[in-house]
């Protein structure tokens, strides 16, 4: 494996987004995980009021939840999860 090319002060645990080259560091890893984290979060809150809502208003959220909020909420699940296997198999593939 070869060492993760960075600029000099940039810490060790950051994301490079850019071209792929290792040109530019923005993010920090935590940062994204931070992120991903209150995305799943605030993807659960209307999943769990669809669930406890009454029959007469589930026509009113179900296109959203289903469509918008279950997905996102799953992926943000599955990326948090297995998201270091993905990053993986695609930093492989550009090398």
């Amino acid at each position: 494996m070869r060492p993760a090319l960075r600029f000099e002060g940039a810490p060790a645990e950051a994301s490079r987004f850019g071209d792929g080259r290792g040109t530019k560091l923005l993010i920090k890893d935590s940062t994204i995980r931070v992120i991903i984290r209150w995305i799943h979060i605030i993807c659960a809150i209307p999943i769990i009021g669809y669930i406890y809502s009454p029959f007469q208003v589930l026509p009113d959220y179900a296109p959203p939840t289903r469509f918008v909020f279950f997905p996102v909420m799953l992926l943000s699940g599955l990326w948090m999860w297995k998201g270091h296997l993905v990053r993986r198999v695609f930093s492989k593939r550009l090398a």
